[in-house]
């Protein structure tokens, strides 16, 4: 019988039945005292595998250990400050009505974010939930933003992602929704912070695959923008994840301020950004362009301009189409020396 070792866990995922599934096993190994989720026993059902529990809490038991993380005093903390980074957000006129979205990964199994139909200027520690790695709400009276599937991606994809925040500041948003991204070497603290950002296409809020947008970009980018619709922003500390927000926009803010003054941007030399670059690797933030040479590292847009084409990842389509016309001409190479 083949098993999977899931005993250095505390809580038994979806995700993790999926990975042994994957694996081939037909046994899980579960810790003494462990929490197995409702939608992980299901799919062990389905799938008819055993488990060796050692005493692991039955489902019914499970509640009411979720609401007393939900409860503890970590959690407290970071609900205290998922408010504060909300309120901010709506002062900044980041989020209208009941938009925008906050998340913490409080722990590897279980995140902290903020509900659905909330504005982010009257949100209460009281309204938010927890939910696990597949968006399960576990605890939390309000129901979970629909838009936690792009935030669990984020976590599944950068270990070093303790934050998520999503909102739709205007001056970023306006390159959102005209397919361009602000460019590079202008100002230094936005090298640093944020840099190079990306475009990721258009889904429509709230489904798996507007979660799978972001993907090809966050594990080197920080922020990205979301196409017609707003930014994305990761950090270690909910705090830092509001602050490249407000980089961002600031930054694209004033691209606008100096495209309205009848000169040409100034832009760092490429070899003062190289040290920035190096600013930014020993605090340990992302950056596409880190492996790059001093020639590459800024994007200048077209004379006049403060925007350039947005770095967007192949679909399906287009790596199939180019699969295919490499294809054809190695073929049509070898048909030519016979």
């Amino acid at each position: 019988m083949a098993s999977f070792d899931l005993r250095n866990q505390t809580v038994v995922t979806l995700e993790d039945v999926d990975a042994a599934a994957r694996a081939g096993a037909s046994e899980l190994l579960v810790r003494n005292g462990a929490i197995i989720t409702p939608s992980a026993r299901e799919s062990i059902s389905a799938r008819r595998l055993s488990v060796n529990e050692s005493g692991a809490r039955p489902a019914s038991q499970a509640a009411s250990e979720w609401d007393r993380i939900f409860n503890s005093p970590e959690a407290e903390v970071i609900k205290a400050e998922i408010v504060d980074v909300g309120r901010k957000l709506w002062m900044r006129q980041y989020v209208d009505g009941n938009g925008g979205n906050i998340s913490y990964r409080l722990t590897p199994e279980v995140v902290l974010c903020t509900p659905t139909l909330v504005s982010k200027a009257d949100l209460k520690p009281a309204d938010l939930c927890l939910v696990d790695l597949t968006g399960k709400q576990l605890a939390g009276g309000r129901p979970r933003t629909s838009e936690i599937l792009m935030h669990l991606e984020i976590y599944k994809s950068v270990p070093e992602a303790k934050a998520v925040v999503h909102c739709h500041p205007p001056h970023a948003t306006a390159y959102a929704i005209t397919g361009r991204v602000p460019p590079t070497c202008v100002i230094p603290e936005y090298e640093v912070f944020i840099g190079k950002v990306a475009l990721s296409p258009y889904e429509t809020p709230g489904t798996q695959k507007f979660a799978e947008t972001v993907l090809p970009f966050v594990k080197q980018h920080n922020t990205v923008l979301l196409a017609n619709h707003g930014i994305v922003c990761w950090a270690d500390t909910l705090t830092h994840a509001e602050w490249y927000a407000e980089v961002l926009d600031t930054y694209c803010w004033t691209l606008m301020l100096a495209s309205q003054l009848g000169a040409p941007l100034s832009f760092i030399p490429c070899e003062k950004a190289s040290d920035l670059l190096a600013i930014k690797e020993k605090l340990g933030l992302p950056d596409a362009r880190l492996e790059m040479k001093e020639c590459q590292l800024c994007d200048l847009p077209e004379p006049g301009s403060i925007a350039i084409p947005a770095e967007k990842a192949p679909d399906a389509a287009d790596i199939e189409a180019i699969v295919q016309a490499v294809t054809d001409a190695v073929m049509a190479s070898l048909e030519g020396k016979k």
